[in-house]
């Protein structure tokens, strides 16, 4: 019964979904209580499960011999679903209130829960093969969701994001065919698949294939030189982007990294090698231009897109110093930047629903129109900033803790990106505060008489982030101990 939940909560979402088109609802609050109803029943057997792990696995198709999509629940796996778990019935539950203005309803939401379900296939990936089964279909569900409004730039967008993808996706497979040709199993084992004594006759070629998958899975981080994609996909209705960055599109670049790192290639065949350091130049590069970009970025949603990019390098970062304490922070990272990088994302789409506005030169003085939006999205720019009782800094201080204990060059240089990165972010995020509050002396506030608050269900959601947020700050202690407990597998 626990290994047939697996298969349940991917394939509820994707029923789901596939029936909006299909059913005929009275009114569009009784197609807002279906699509939420099922979610939240879907999340909910999701942490069941969670509570309760099936102890085996669950084989739904086997191809040949040992190729196979299958599903097991592992620590690892957990930590994704429960994101997943936890962010998408707050994110389904703003969408009702941003699309009430935005055409092909039903469309939208067909595609948005599905979503939800790829993603879980994702986390409950027994074997690479399965991982890149689910991998390649969230990238197909997606397109549709950024291509939704149809404008040109949506449309060069959604193109830009289908080259991107499928580019990934090839060097992708170089790697899961070696692993599956040279490999002692496809599945995931702690440690790696690869047996010391028969690797070492082709070392070379498999650090080569291990660079290559890495990049090829990284793409749907955005890291260097492979972002551009990411900030034109802001072009997508906020729902949207906000779960884009922040779990369903760019966690599982990261979570494929770390899987293929430690559970496929393994850090003793890779740690201290030169293909170390290659995947992890990269990272350090993209964790200051990020930030550099969202500096200089002038639209709200785009600037944060950049702010998403750096950030999902601070995860790869702890991913590549390939020791349990940087994979501890790199799930903690992932766990906290979620929450808070959907707080900033549905602050935005707020404003930008209710105003119009959609430049940060457009924002002088509406923070005294909308207090409760902004002093959220304060709360969530000192989080990304890693100020001292958020949670933000309790996944940057575990970052370069691990750094400064990994030793070497690049270990120390990263540990001083992030402290750059720190003030960078700063400065991008708490510019925004500072004129929505506190425009000039001579501001005319007339200019923003008309602005108003969002209603609940735009506000619950952002509000739910917050108290994450606080919450992980002041009481972080079960959260990391969990972590370092899955990380110390390795």
């Amino acid at each position: 019964m626990r290994e047939i939940m697996m298969l349940i909560v991917v394939l509820l979402p994707f029923f789901t979904g596939m029936l909006v088109p299909l059913l005929s609802f009275r009114s569009r609050k009784g197609m807002w209580i279906y699509l939420e109803t099922a979610v939240c029943i879907n999340s909910a057997l999701v942490l069941w499960m969670l509570f309760h792990a099936p102890e085996g696995s669950l084989t739904v198709f086997r191809f040949t011999g040992s190729l196979s999509v299958t599903l097991r629940l592992d620590g690892l796996g957990a930590v994704f679903a429960a994101i997943a778990a936890l962010l998408w019935p707050l994110a389904t539950l703003y969408a009702f209130a941003y699309m009430k203005q935005e055409s092909s309803e039903k469309s939208f939401y067909t595609f948005y829960v599905i979503t939800y379900g790829i993603a879980l296939g994702v986390a409950l990936a027994e074997n690479i093969l399965t991982m890149y089964f689910f991998f390649e279909m969230l990238s197909l569900v997606t397109l549709p969701l950024v291509m939704h409004e149809r404008t040109k730039e949506a449309v060069r967008a959604s193109r830009m994001y289908l080259f991107y993808m499928l580019g990934g996706a090839a060097f992708a497979f170089i790697g899961m065919t070696f692993v599956l040709a040279y490999g002692s199993t496809s599945s995931f084992v702690a440690g790696g698949v690869f047996d010391p004594a028969q690797a070492a006759d082709r070392k070379d070629n498999l650090l080569l294939i291990y660079m290559l998958c890495f990049c090829g899975f990284s793409v749907k981080t955005a890291m260097w030189p492979f972002s551009a994609w990411l900030p034109r996909a802001s072009v997508a209705p906020t729902p949207v982007t906000a779960l884009l960055h922040a779990v369903a599109v760019v966690n599982t670049g990261a979570f494929a990294a770390m899987r293929v790192t430690y559970y496929s290639f393994g850090t003793e065949l890779l740690r201290g090698t030169w293909a170390q350091w290659a995947v992890m130049l990269p990272v350090l590069i993209t964790i200051v231009y990020g930030c550099s970009r969202a500096l200089k970025e002038t639209h709200f949603k785009r600037r944060l897109a950049w702010s998403t990019i750096s950030n999902l390098s601070y995860i790869l970062f702890g991913v590549v110093l390939m020791t349990p304490l940087g994979l501890a922070g790199a799930l903690a990272h992932m766990v906290c930047h979620s929450f808070m990088k959907l707080c900033s994302f549905l602050c935005a789409g707020a404003v930008i629903h209710k105003t119009g506005r959609e430049y940060i030169h457009e924002l002088d003085g509406i923070g005294w129109r909308m207090p409760k939006v902004f002093v959220m999205f304060t709360i969530s720019a000192l989080a990304l900033t890693g100020v001292p009782g958020l949670s933000g800094f309790v996944s940057k201080w575990y970052l370069v803790k691990a750094a400064l204990d990994s030793g070497g060059v690049l270990a120390y240089v990263g540990a001083g990106a992030l402290l750059v990165s720190a003030l960078l972010t700063a400065i991008y995020m708490l510019s925004i505060v500072v004129r929505v509050f506190f425009p000039g002396k001579d501001f005319d506030y007339r200019k923003v008489s008309d602005v108003k608050e969002p209603n609940w269900m735009m506000l619950v959601p952002i509000g739910a982030a917050v108290l994450f947020i606080v919450f992980i700050g002041l009481h972080s202690g079960p959260l990391t101990d969990m972590l370092e407990q899955i990380a110390g597998v390795i």
